[in-house]
C-alpha cells in the first residue's frame, strides 16, 4: 500500500508539472470569436486528460524501473503474478467512461458552436485558387477583403471553383472545408476588433501557401462607413473603365497567378500584353486583342500560351 500511495502522489504532482508546462508553452493564438471561448475550455479539459494519462504511464514504469530494478548479486527470477480479472475490468471501464464523458462533453461544445442566430448578417465566400471572394448580397458589393462588424454573428455561405479548400482564420478556432458542387456554411461571432488572415488549410495546389486575405473586425459603426465607401466604389457606367478593372482582378483575386511588372507567378504577364504578339504553346502566334483576352477569360484552356 505504501508503495501504492507514493505513486499516486507522484502521478498527482507530475500532472500539475505538466499541465502547467504545457500552457506555459502559450501555443493558443488569441480568442478573437465567441465560439473561441468554448472551443478553448474544451482544449483545456482535454489537455489536463492527457496530462494526466501521461503521468499515469510514464511514472510508474520509471518508479518500477528505479525500486524493483534487480539488486547487484541477485540471480533468481521474479517473482510469477498471475492476471488480475477485477482489474481488468477496472482499467477497461474506467477509459471508456473518460471517453464517452469526452464524447459528450465535444457533442456540447459542437453544438453550441453550430448555434443560429436568426439575425446573422449572410456573407457568400468564393473559393478557387488561389484567393478568396467574399459578397454581402445584403450590399450588394464584392471584394478580397472580409469585413466583420464585431459582437454579430456571420452566416458564411462557403462554394468553391474548382478544387477542395479549407477556410481557417486560427483566431476564430472554427475550420471548414470547401467542397466543390456544394454550400458549406460556417458561423461566427467575432469579438474582438484586429486584423486577421484566412488561409486554405487544405493543400490545394502550387500556390495554396499564399491563399491567404485579410480578415478585418471593426465596430458597428466603422462596418457601415466600410459598407458606404465600398457603394461609392461602383460605378455608375458599366462600360470599359480603368478602376472598374482594377476593382474586379481585385475582387476575384487574379493577382494570385499574374502580374502586371513582367515576373512570372504561375499564369503569363500581364505587362505589355495588350495588343502584343503572343506565342501559344502549339508554336502558333496571335495578337492579345480584346476578344483574346475575353476568350482567356471566359475559357484559359482555349488558348495556352
Amino acid at each position: 500500500m505504501r508503495q501504492i500511495i507514493i505513486v499516486a502522489l507522484l502521478v498527482l504532482a507530475t500532472t500539475v508539472l505538466v499541465y502547467f508546462g504545457l500552457n506555459a508553452l502559450d501555443l493558443m493564438p488569441v480568442e478573437a470569436s465567441a465560439q473561441a471561448n468554448m472551443i478553448d475550455w474544451l482544449f483545456n479539459l482535454e489537455i489536463i486528460v492527457i496530462s494526466f494519462l501521461f503521468s499515469l504511464i510514464i511514472v510508474p514504469l520509471v518508479y518500477s524501473l528505479v525500486k524493483f530494478r534487480r539488486k547487484p548479486g541477485e540471480e533468481g527470477e521474479g517473482e510469477h503474478m498471475e492476471g488480475n480479472t477485477r482489474l481488468e475490468i477496472t482499467w477497461t471501464l474506467i477509459p471508456l467512461l473518460m471517453v464517452l464523458a469526452l464524447a459528450y462533453v465535444g457533442a456540447w461544445a459542437l453544438g453550441d458552436t453550430l448555434r443560429v442566430d436568426p439575425q446573422a448578417m449572410k456573407v457568400q465566400v468564393t473559393a478557387f485558387q488561389w484567393g478568396w471572394k467574399f459578397t454581402y448580397p445584403d450590399y450588394g458589393i464584392s471584394t478580397n477583403e472580409l469585413y466583420l462588424p464585431v459582437d454579430q454573428q456571420v452566416h458564411l455561405e462557403m462554394k468553391s471553383q474548382d478544387v477542395i479548400h479549407s477556410f481557417w482564420v486560427p483566431e476564430f478556432r472554427v475550420k471548414q472545408d470547401i467542397v466543390p458542387g456544394q454550400t458549406t456554411d460556417y458561423r461566427v461571432t467575432p469579438s474582438e476588433i484586429g486584423d486577421y488572415k484566412v488561409r486554405c488549410a487544405e493543400l490545394c495546389g502550387t500556390s495554396h501557401a499564399y491563399m491567404i486575405a485579410p480578415v478585418v473586425v471593426v465596430s458597428q459603426s466603422d462596418f457601415v462607413t466600410w459598407i458606404d465607401d465600398q457603394i461609392a466604389l461602383i460605378p455608375d457606367d458599366p462600360g470599359p473603365n480603368a478602376d472598374r478593372g482594377e476593382l474586379i482582378v481585385n475582387q476575384n483575386g487574379c493577382f494570385a497567378c499574374h502580374s502586371v511588372d513582367g515576373s512570372i507567378i504561375v499564369g503569363p504577364s500581364w505587362a505589355g500584353l495588350f495588343e502584343s504578339d503572343v506565342e501559344l504553346s502549339d508554336g502558333s502566334v496571335v495578337v492579345a486583342d480584346e476578344a483574346f483576352i475575353v476568350e482567356s477569360i471566359l475559357d484559359p484552356n482555349a488558348k495556352i500560351v
